[in-house]
């Protein structure tokens, strides 16, 4: 397939599914969008043949595209800059403890408890696995995925700060956790002989602190750019240009991308919106940015449903999966809670914060992403079919019932007469 029959396939099948499930089954959008290409590769997979040529080009689609490189160096810029854009940047400053520490400090709590717990369960299945490659699943199933889950969660009315915490937290982390995992793989590459803990360090404060600081001259020079015209048309182009040769400049950098993202989208959505832009220009900003988003979640979705396509099967695999995704939110809640024990006499939490992040800390695209990144010398094999068994498991199931979760833990506790 060349790049156009590619696109086109890609947004027509997006469009499809999108109004399905509008139309019909009325499901949160990426969760239905993905449920319905998920069902599909399904059906595909155990109803059609080898021969059928529905199936072959079904495959072929799922493997012409390169879902790592599409997310990691297109998509996700764009993603996160539209969520950042949204944050209410006096209102993060409030809750700038809470999101700091849940996404560094959460972030390594669960690196290491995944993989601590993985490396032990795949002994246990008589499938040893050093621990170096199991930490490194633990980095790339670590990042939360607020897309799906912040819609359900503002109609189950819970508090604004703990919607915060949990956009504020995903976002941060998603830049945190890919810091770690290039950390990890960095230990890896080199030999562990070769390990150094000070070249690790200098690597992680690079891409980390680079990245905020490059994000936040990102943010500065095109509010300056944006406060010196008027003019919603080059405005919108100078976002974009924010956006993709901010993003592109980091990678050659080598600083984070999607921390210089998240950092350039909260002072373009505060600053440059406040300050920088006519009212004319905040209309039609906004309504770019969500249609970007709602545009590429859908494809994000769609892409994540047919990689079932493609993925390997291995039966004792899927039974570690399965008890991975109990592991997952064990190292979930203890990464949580931590947190929230450290801060709980300087910080007033809202009731049951923890049940509420733990259960609507959802795993997605970024996990399926950095798993196919892997090598095959690291358990690419494994370690994504595990993945995807999470990511399936967090969207439906965690997805279609932290709304009700939600409003269940906020009802008034009745006393009995």
């Amino acid at each position: 397939m060349n790049t156009q029959e590619i696109i086109t396939i890609t947004i027509v099948l997006a469009a499809i599914f999108a109004y399905i499930n509008h139309r019909f089954v009325k499901w949160p959008p990426t969760i239905g969008i993905m449920a319905l290409s998920l069902i599909s590769s399904i059906l595909l997979a155990t109803l059609g043949t080898s021969q059928s040529l529905l199936s072959q080009k079904a495959i072929q689609l799922a493997l012409s595209v390169d879902f790592r490189d599409v997310l990691m160096n297109f998509m996700l810029s764009f993603l996160l800059f539209a969520g950042a854009i949204h944050i209410n940047a006096a209102k993060l400053k409030r809750e700038r403890w809470p999101v700091i520490l849940l996404a560094t400090l959460g972030i390594l709590i669960s690196t290491f408890l995944v993989g601590g717990m993985t490396w032990y369960l795949f002994q246990l299945f008589n499938k040893p696995i050093p621990f170096l490659y199991c930490l490194l699943f633990g980095s790339l199933i670590s990042p939360t995925d607020p897309i799906a889950v912040l819609g359900i969660l503002k109609k189950a009315g819970i508090p604004s700060s703990l919607e915060l915490k949990i956009s504020g937290e995903s976002l941060f982390n998603d830049g945190v956790a890919v810091v770690v995992f290039i950390s990890i793989a960095g230990i890896i590459n080199s030999g562990a002989a070769d390990f150094s803990a000070v070249e690790v360090v200098k690597l992680f404060a690079t891409e980390a602190f680079g990245g905020l600081i490059f994000g936040a001259l990102l943010g500065y020079i095109g509010f300056w750019a944006l406060r010196s015209i008027d003019e919603y048309k080059v405005e919108v182009m100078i976002t974009l240009a924010i956006v993709m040769g901010g993003y592109l400049l980091a990678s050659k950098l080598h600083v984070s991308g999607p921390l210089a993202m998240v950092v350039a989208g909260i002072i373009t959505g505060n600053k440059s919106k406040s300050e920088g832009m006519s009212d004319l220009t905040r209309d039609y900003l906004g309504k770019f940015w969500e249609l970007v988003d709602e545009i590429l979640n859908a494809v994000l979705f769609l892409l994540i449903g047919l990689e079932m396509l493609i993925i390997k099967i291995d039966k004792t695999v899927i039974l570690i999966g399965s008890i991975s995704i109990l592991i997952v939110l064990l190292a979930r809640w203890i990464s949580v809670s931590l947190p929230v024990f450290l801060l709980k006499y300087k910080i007033k939490f809202e009731p049951h914060a923890i049940s509420i992040l733990t259960w609507g800390g959802l795993r997605g695209g970024i996990s399926v992403a950095l798993a196919l990144s892997l090598s095959s010398a690291m358990h690419r094999d494994e370690f994504l079919l595990i993945t995807y068994i999470i990511v399936v498991f967090s969207i439906l199931v965690q997805g279609l019932t932290i709304g009700s979760l939600a409003k269940k833990l906020q009802q008034p506790v009745t006393k009995k007469v």
